[in-house]
């Protein structure tokens, strides 16, 4: 399924399983040599350095991971001076990895084609990148939550303020895949933020990119892509069909839960956003991508140069001193050097692309495991120490109208979750999950992810012992952010905090457990003959009594049935929400009527029940408890299959 990508970009996921050994293929696909020397402050890239480097990193730490193969490009001086394969395409028919023609499924990396297209179409004036794109939409409109518009630029830089979804986004088979534009309508996402304020990483703003590069082109987005940018590059054994057309379909590598012992083989995933994931392509092919967007002299061949220059310069950040987005590439800084780079997971594949424009150099990696670590990702960290050497980080060009207009701000300690959220649906319990702690010492040093942080000065912190720089900015309507240069992070109000839903949640399970008293009691009761005191209490308590107490244990039994799916495999929510979720979301609307239920009856019966302190002192409590469940199923949208 599809990821989000934390850290360094080609630390896509690090996870620990097994798997099966990845050998080096015997020879490789290389073009001419570079006909000029590397740029200056970086090495030459030749075809005999590129391969000393990954014949003797990958195949070990393939091994070491357990990951079954991997195959990878590298592009210098305009020509591709590198390409291997390593280890197995298809574990099950013995294919050994070809970058000539091992199909890899490149996932979110689909999406610097979607934004090429768009480029495309500005350029030929069918488009403009600051217009709303209510104005290209014909069947269906983006809400106008507020008042600034969302526009292809605020896209392109994961800056729309859209929130963020998962459940039912791929399908099994072509058949459950509606038109894009039909998907798209029935699922706007809520807009949770005003555009333009901080990016928050959206699969659904690239899908609606490609929807309207269909539109105004009149061509379907997978016949776009083939005519406009593979058939020009050459690019002939890549796709951005779903299913992969028949003729290409026994090249598609297969991709692995290298997590498991054995890996199992994962399906075929249909993307039911489809300019945000489809492409399935071979290194070679990809090779032929890097170089073209490498060649802003000359455009590639798909873009006029001034076209691809624009699209090569920031286009959003933050804060203009810290990374940003480049008209949809990701910025990231290694060893002093600007990167345009973009990563995606999709099945089990795991990729990586690497533009390096002032080296002219350009990588791709793509692994078909999930249990791809640390070993095997970090060998694009050997790769940019050998051959993009350190030198001063270089000068961030001067905010422009697009970057944020947020405010500087001081550090504020507290939890904070990725601005890539869901509010609106069941999805949004994923905030309560994963929050991250910030906690700032006396002397102003920030801890915040595992890291420390010292202030530069200027309002900026370092990481220490790296490279990587974060700052704080306050939004609109008071919002605090962390930014990094990669994700950015919200600062979460008291009541979103794991540690008061824990409080909530103790309450509520303390309550529940003394909910066993009233059939014990009566149990008890019964076994004794005091039928006397028993005839003493009315018909309306006992009943609100027995409700009480069955609310309770029910919302009991939700949250234990609850727990044990949220640590589960939740691998096939992909695909949409199983029906034994969407049964068990039907316990919070019972436990929210048996509670009101309850509370009628304790009113109405509370004089004249006969009923002891000790009891009515109980009833109030479970009933307080229950009140704290139901305020948490409502919080995290937990109240009914609806929510999904």
């Amino acid at each position: 399924m599809r990821r989000s990508l934390p850290g360094h970009p080609w630390r896509v996921l690090s996870a620990a399983a097994a798997g099966v050994l990845a050998v080096p293929l015997a020879g490789f696909l290389a073009g001419p040599q570079p006909a000029s020397a590397a740029q200056a402050g970086c090495e030459p890239v030749t075809q005999q350095a590129a391969a000393d480097l990954f014949d003797a990193e990958l195949p070990d730490r393939l091994q070491h991971d357990q990951v079954p193969g991997a195959v990878v490009s590298v592009v210098s001086g305009g020509a591709t001076v590198f390409s291997n394969g390593y280890g197995t395409a298809d574990i099950e028919g013995g294919a050994a990895f070809s970058p000539a023609s091992s199909m890899v499924r490149i996932a979110s990396i689909t999406k610097l084609f979607t934004w090429t297209a768009v480029m495309q179409q500005v350029e030929a004036g069918r488009l403009d990148l600051d217009t709303d794109v209510n104005e290209y939409l014909s069947t269906f409109q983006i809400p106008a939550t507020y008042p600034e518009p969302v526009t292809l630029r605020t896209l392109m830089s994961h800056t729309a303020g859209f929130e963020d979804w998962i459940i039912g986004t791929a399908a099994r088979s072509a058949e459950d895949v509606p038109p894009l534009g039909e998907y798209l309508a029935a699922n706007v996402p809520a807009r949770i933020r005003p555009p333009g304020e901080v990016s928050a990483y959206s699969n659904f703003g690239a899908a609606l990119a490609g929807h309207i590069v269909a539109d105004v082109s009149g061509e379907p987005y997978d016949q776009y892509i083939q005519r406009h940018i593979l058939d020009p590059l050459g690019m002939g054994h890549s796709t951005a069909a779903e299913p992969v057309p028949p003729a290409l379909a026994a090249d598609l590598a297969a991709s692995y839960d290298s997590d498991v012992t054995p890996p199992e083989r994962v399906p075929f995933q249909f993307d039911k956003l489809a300019p945000d994931g489809s492409i399935s392509a071979t290194a070679d092919d990809i090779a032929a991508f890097m170089a073209a967007h490498l060649d802003e002299e000359g455009g590639g061949g798909i873009l006029a140069p001034e076209t691809m220059a624009l699209m090569h310069q920031r286009s959003f950040s933050a804060d203009p001193r810290l990374d940003g987005y480049a008209h949809g590439f990701k910025e990231h800084t290694f060893n002093g050097h600007r990167v345009l780079m973009h990563d995606g997971g999709w099945e089990g594949f795991l990729s990586a692309l690497m533009l390096v424009p002032d080296c002219e150099l350009g990588v791709f990696l793509s692994v078909n495991g999930t249990s791809a670590g640390e070993g095997v990702l970090e060998v694009m960290d050997v790769f940019f120490d050998r051959f993009v050497p350190e030198q001063e980080r270089q000068q961030v060009p001067e905010r422009s109208a697009s970057d944020a207009s947020t405010a500087p701000a001081e550090p504020a300690a507290g939890f904070y979750s990725p601005t890539r959220r869901n509010e609106s649906t069941t999805e949004r319990l994923l905030t309560l999950l994963g929050p991250r702690r910030l906690t700032i010492d006396g002397d102003g040093t920030v801890h915040f992810r595992s890291e420390k942080w010292t202030a530069a000065g200027d309002g900026t912190y370092q990481q220490v012992d790296g490279e990587e720089w974060l700052s704080f900015r306050t939004g609109t309507e008071g919002r605090r952010y962390v930014i990094t240069d990669g994700p950015s992070f919200e600062l979460l109000g008291p009541i979103e905090t794991l540690p008061v839903n824990l409080g909530v949640l103790l309450a509520f399970l303390v309550a529940a457990l003394s909910a066993l008293a009233v059939p014990v009691a009566g149990g008890w009761r019964r076994v004794l003959r005091r039928q006397a005191r028993r005839r003493s209490l009315t018909g309306t308590w006992r009943l609100a009594r027995s409700l009480a107490a069955g609310a309770a244990l029910l919302g009991l039994v939700f949250l234990g049935l609850m727990l044990v799916t949220v640590l589960g495999d939740t691998g096939d929510y992909i695909y949409g929400a199983p029906v034994g979720f969407r049964l068990l979301l039907t316990l919070p609307p019972l436990v929210l009527a048996g509670a009101a239920a309850a509370v009628a009856g304790t009113v109405v019966g509370w004089r004249g029940a006969g009923a002891s302190v000790v009891a009515r002192v109980h009833q109030v409590w479970l009933l307080t408890g229950t009140a704290a469940l139901v305020w948490f199923v409502w919080q995290w949208n937990l109240i009914g299959w609806w929510s999904v």
